[in-house]
């Protein structure tokens, strides 16, 4: 059985680490797992009842929508922006729990791991965004982690899919949400 797990990146920045981490995860996806990037959360409007009306979602919503109910889990990567994660990620977890109760994260695996500049990594980011997609629905792998910290020198001139440590962090994590996400898909 083949797993599809959804990336959503909570920073928009090209150079992102963030980004990168994703990316190196879709590089080091663990066989019979396939990791989507998400592109397109720029584009999903602030969560608004209003324009949240079926048949009338606006189209970079529904896609959002569409791609997390299609996945057997999700993967969220998170910078810290003023000790929490980012308001594009948070809009994306709006959007995906609704409609309330049946939104596209109830019951889906859902890990957050990130990078950031400070020295613990993002850690308050990734437990406001494990936080949020738990009030969601989601069955959050609480000890599936990955906090790495001083992303601007780390990363300086080595993409995360080339430091060795990092690649073997993110393996474990990847083969923990892929194993979490066959047993959901099992059960």
């Amino acid at each position: 059985m083949s797993v599809r797990i959804l990336a959503l990146v909570g920073s928009l920045r090209a150079g992102s680490h963030n980004r990168q981490l994703a990316e190196a995860a879709v590089k080091h996806a663990p066989e019979g797992a396939r990791i989507e990037l998400f592109d397109g959360l720029a584009d999903v409007p602030f969560y608004n009842e209003d324009l949240d009306v079926e048949g009338s979602v606006p189209a970079a919503a529904a896609r959002l929508r569409e791609a997390a109910a299609s996945a057997d889990a999700l993967l969220l990567f998170s910078p810290e922006y003023n000790g929490t994660m980012p308001a594009v990620l948070k809009n994306a977890i709006d959007w995906l729990s609704r409609p309330y109760g049946a939104g596209a994260l109830v019951g889906k695996p859902v890990a957050v791991v990130g990078t950031a500049f400070g020295q613990y990594g993002g850690v308050w980011a990734q437990d406001e965004a494990r936080k949020a997609a738990g009030i969601a629905g989601a069955k959050v792998l609480e000890d599936v982690k990955l906090s790495v910290p001083g992303s601007v020198t780390r990363f300086a001139e080595t993409h995360p899919a080339d430091d060795t440590e990092v690649v073997e962090q993110l393996s474990a994590v990847l083969a923990a949400v892929q194993g979490r996400a066959g047993e959901a898909a099992a059960a």
